[in-house]
């Protein structure tokens, strides 16, 4: 069996420290590099059910994508929620790994994954990493789907491969317009809305879309219409988990480690139900 020093240097060389936004928190949380390490649990959040499920199935390391201390704190006590995941993860021996912006940039990244949930062809970046000579790294991806579809057909067809949540999916454009190149980024997408203009895609699907920069985007673009899906931002990134997972299997095989690697199929997203307002076209808006 390996150390975790060992497999951490695996993940770290497949996704690099150096390569996190400059705010990011990434790398390992929790963890002694000694310990050996059988079984790893991908997830996409650090919440105290998806530890228990790390406890439950025996692993001894959790690699999630979002950090457990984005912003830094003063206090690990088990009166906090992030406390006691923090307690729970050393008292069982589970060492947590954090992969956030380095796994978004990375070559497979979370885009990629998220084109491939989708059947889409992946083209290029969509925000090339300017250190990546091959121009294959970057935030986000620009994709050509196998053949045009309307924007509800595509629609249709995010919420049947992503994984099912409160939110579903969201659209704002024009239903029977035809989509033929989609730009896709896991997570929060609408800081990209520049860099989805000048890729001049038909559709940009992405998560976590507020409302004054998607009206304003959708707003500009009144002579050629460019349609926004908004998905979960869980449902976007968890394809990444089942993508890391496969690569660390690789490289368990060709090291001879033997690991058991497992993706959570835990729905982390916080929204539990979704009421759908009935419309009609003569009823769309608000109340008479």
């Amino acid at each position: 069996m390996p150390r975790l020093s060992e497999v951490i240097t695996a993940l770290e060389n497949l996704w690099p420290a150096a390569r996190a936004e400059s705010w990011d928190a990434v790398g390992t949380v929790v963890g002694d590099p000694d310990q050996e390490v059988t079984r790893v649990l991908f997830a996409v959040d650090p919440v105290q059910e998806i530890v228990d499920e790390a406890v439950k199935l025996g692993a001894g390391l959790l690699v999630t994508h979002h950090p457990l201390y984005l912003r830094g704190t003063t206090t690990v006590a088990a009166s906090t929620f992030k406390g006691r995941v923090v307690h729970t993860l050393i008292k069982n021996d589970i060492a947590l790994h954090v992969a956030h912006t380095n796994a978004d940039k990375a070559d497979p990244g979370v885009s990629d994954a998220l084109a491939g949930a989708l059947d889409l062809r992946v083209v290029r970046p969509l925000v090339p990493d300017p250190t990546d000579p091959s121009g294959r790294r970057g935030l986000g991806r620009i994709c050509e789907l196998d053949h045009p579809l309307s924007l509800r057909d595509f629609a249709a067809r995010a919420a049947e491969r992503l994984p099912a949540t409160a939110q579903g999916i969201r659209v704002a454009g024009d239903p029977e317009a035809v989509v033929r190149t989609v730009a896709v980024s896991g997570g929060s997408g609408d800081s990209l809305f520049d860099d989805v203009r000048a890729a001049g895609v038909d559709a940009f699907l992405t998560a976590d879309l507020r409302h004054h920069p998607a009206s304003e985007f959708v707003a500009g673009h009144t002579h050629s219409p460019l349609a926004l899906l908004d998905a979960a931002h869980w449902a976007t990134e968890w394809p990444w988990c089942e993508l890391a997972a496969t690569q660390l299997d690789e490289i368990s095989d060709r090291n001879g480690w033997g690991l058991r690697v497992h993706v959570s199929k835990t729905v982390t997203d916080p929204w539990t139900a979704h009421a759908a307002s009935v419309t009609t076209n003569e009823n769309l808006g608000a109340p008479n």
